[in-house]
């Protein structure tokens, strides 16, 4: 989980950076010295006020850098002169607390020394300083980043949504209609299944991730209205262990491939077929798989071409990157049709 920017936990973390720096700073200034304890002190004092002049000092100026949230040009300049001056003058007169000493006495008596404690002290302010900067920019693209892949699933999963429902939804109503004169009960039933299918899709819209149970059970919804369309011609089995209910999916995962099975694998064969929708654990991944015994797999299909293949294969890239995978097949079972599986991180939590 990634540290609020300027919180307690920040500066902590930016605190002990610097206690490392000064220690192999007093180590090198003790091994040249007859007091190295003393020599210590004074480097983790002079180390950690010079940091805390200047990392608490960019807070005062209102303009920043936002990508490094570092004051820029001229204010840069200055924040790390004056950091560095009074983070010095306040370290030394700490050291001078702990071994009763002045600092000024001993360097009045020495320039080369006074300038060799100064290059130390601007060298290696200046070298931290920078490490926090770039530090800070790389963090604050990388939350860019992670921003615009989050957004960019967010449009793609309402897009898919835009396609999708209206599809099906026209379809369901003019069933409906012709339902109602026919054979009430069936249209009444058909009604249920479609408001429980539309209630799970508008939860489902509002989170990019939801538990399998969710999903399986939009499917079974979505199956149940497509079972009163096309009748015998349709035989569906939703089939997923429920220890794997609480696992954590995209919303509107399986629905296009459940779509393409029965829009271009069963419904355009006359007998129609065998839909399987079923999920398991398989080592480290979770692996979903769609299943129908119709049309087989065609060029189109097997390019991604379809409009829904290609959305869940960009957004399992976006979500997950190289650790999921969508691919499209043939069941080696001889009873033709189509496979599709999908495979996403087990360990993946909403």
């Amino acid at each position: 989980m990634p540290v609020e920017k300027n919180s307690v936990s920040y500066f902590l973390r930016h605190a002990l950076v610097v206690l490392g720096f000064n220690t192999v700073i007093g180590i090198g200034l003790a091994l040249r010295n007859d007091d190295p304890l003393t020599q210590m002190v004074y480097s983790q004092a002079i180390g950690l006020c010079i940091w805390a002049c200047i990392d608490f000092g960019r807070l005062l100026f209102k303009k920043r850098d936002p990508q490094s949230d570092w004051p820029t040009g001229w204010r840069r300049v200055l924040l790390m002169g004056v950091g560095i001056l009074c983070g010095y003058a306040l370290g030394a007169a700490i050291g001078d607390l702990y071994c009763g000493c002045s600092t000024l006495d001993k360097l009045s008596h020495s320039l080369r020394k006074s300038l060799g404690y100064l290059f130390v002290a601007l060298t290696a302010s200046t070298a931290i300083s920078y490490f926090f900067y770039s530090r800070g920019r790389g963090e604050r693209l990388e939350q860019l980043v992670a921003t615009a892949q989050r957004d960019a699933a967010e449009n793609q999963l309402k897009l898919l949504a835009s396609q999708l429902e209206p599809h099906m939804l026209f379809n369901t109503l003019a069933n409906l209609r012709v339902l109602i004169g026919m054979d009430p009960p069936r249209a009444q039933l058909m009604l249920d299944h479609l408001v429980a299918f539309m209630r799970s899709t508008l939860t489902a819209s509002r989170n990019m991730l939801h538990p399998l149970s969710a999903e399986f059970g939009r499917i079974a919804d979505y199956l149940a209205l497509m079972k009163i369309r096309m009748g015998d011609r349709l035989q569906a089995q939703v089939d997923f262990p429920e220890a794997l209910g609480e696992l954590a999916v995209p919303t509107l995962l399986l629905q296009p491939l459940v779509e393409n099975a029965i829009k271009h694998g069963l419904e355009p064969h006359v007998d129609g077929g065998r839909l399987l929708v079923t999920a398991r654990a398989e080592g480290s991944a979770l692996v979903l798989s769609v299943r129908d015994t119709g049309a087989g797999l065609s060029d189109v299909a097997n390019d991604g071409t379809h409009f829904g293949v290609t959305q869940v294969r960009e957004r399992l890239s976006t979500l997950y990157g190289n650790a999921a995978s969508l691919v499209l097949g043939t069941p080696d079972d001889g009873e033709g049709g189509t496979l599709a599986t999908v495979r996403i991180p087990l360990n993946r939590t909403a």
